[in-house]
């Protein structure tokens, strides 16, 4: 059976539909990334992985889709 970790980070910044698959996209595209969800309410991002994230990657790819990582919820 896989074990898959949960991740839940804070991004600034969205506020549509648009918004939320531009980070999805990005944060989808590093290696191991299971699942992207995004709560445009709240500006967290739930990100399901094989395995531990660097948060510099997922910075990256949130700075990358015009968005500021926060930090972890």
């Amino acid at each position: 059976m896989e074990t898959h970790m949960e991740t839940v980070y804070v991004v600034k910044g969205m506020t549509c539909g648009h918004c939320a698959g531009a980070v999805t996209e990005e944060i989808s595209a590093l290696p191991g990334v299971a699942k992207v969800d995004v709560a445009l309410d709240t500006g967290k991002v739930t990100v399901t992985s094989e395995a531990a994230l660097e948060e510099t990657a997922v910075r990256e790819a949130v700075d990358e889709a015009g968005y500021e990582l926060v930090g972890t919820a």
